[in-house]
């Protein structure tokens, strides 16, 4: 089992940019895991932003290409996304999600992520 601490979210100008943090706690260290960022929009539903498996390669959802960067710090056991450029579209609860990993393979299907943080939220104003 693991523990999720999303950080890193807050009020920020249209254009600019955040690096959102993801502590986990556990036995079992990140790196094992299948980790992914996700993200619910006001009157929206939740969608997946990127994932990374425990051999650190990512999938990037149509929604995150080009502007979305995981990271993984396996020393502190915490994911990190860094967001660019960002637009008032983008303002939204983001999740850090966690799976085990398994025959499945990581991708950033919900249902299948099992751990979940709380969520940190973005407020971008124009």
């Amino acid at each position: 089992q693991v523990q999720l601490v999303e950080s890193g979210g807050g009020s920020v100008q249209a254009g600019g940019s955040l690096n959102l943090s993801c502590a986990a706690s556990g036995h079992t260290p990140i790196s094992s895991y299948c980790m992914g960022w996700f993200r619910q929009a006001p009157g929206k539903e939740r969608e997946g932003l990127v994932v990374m498996n425990r051999y650190g390669i990512k999938t990037v959802t149509t929604s995150a290409k080009g502007r979305f960067t995981v990271s993984r710090d396996n020393a502190k056991n915490t994911l990190y996304l860094q967001v660019n450029t960002l637009n008032t579209e983008d303002t939204a609860m983001y999740y850090c999600a966690a799976k085990q990993s398994d025959s499945g393979g990581c991708t950033p299907e919900q249902r299948k992520f099992a751990y979940w943080g709380k969520g940190t939220q973005v407020t971008v104003s124009s």
